[in-house]
């Protein structure tokens, strides 16, 4: 049986604008003011880092998800991991929206990491955390025609705001 979208109760998915590597970036996104998501340790593999840069400001962090600072960043240098979370960040939006989200103009062919005016800013590790945790546990919902109580805020697929 085959669910219409007006009785799935999961949300629709845009796909990623390329194929991204969920293993190394496996939550990235444009919240909060700032690119955020967590990235996977390149040394151990139950380690994961919290990494984002602010919207306009370009402030860098990157630390463990209980908030031990990452030993790569060092000021106004970005880290592997925030390396890592601008690639994935493109690879799932786009260069122009990432470009106009993080308040950048780069031309084509200049990477946004070099575009950046960066400074450490560092910010608490827990909301980005539990967001990408309550991903995951998305992931164990079994599809249903049911709402799911939680997801009730979504709009229907079929209402667009003509005011926006």
């Amino acid at each position: 049986m085959v669910l219409s979208v007006e009785t799935r109760s999961t949300a629709v998915v845009i796909p990623p604008v390329e194929p991204r590597n969920l293993a190394k970036v496996p939550f990235v996104e444009l919240a909060d003011g700032r690119l955020q998501g967590v990235v996977s340790s390149g040394s151990d593999i139950e380690r994961v880092y919290v990494s984002s840069i602010g919207a306009g400001t370009h402030g860098l962090s990157c630390s463990t998800n209980n908030n031990r600072p990452c030993g790569g960043l060092r000021g106004a240098h970005p880290c592997k991991h925030l390396q890592a979370l601008l690639a994935e960040a493109e690879a799932q939006y786009g260069r122009q929206r990432v470009a106009r989200y993080l308040r950048v103009e780069a031309e084509e062919g200049v990477s946004l990491l070099s575009a950046l005016k960066p400074h450490h800013e560092p910010t608490p590790a827990a909301t980005v955390f539990s967001r990408f945790l309550r991903h995951l546990a998305y992931l164990e919902v079994p599809g249903s025609g049911e709402p799911i109580p939680e997801l009730h805020w979504f709009p229907s697929v079929r209402e667009t705001r003509s005011d926006i």
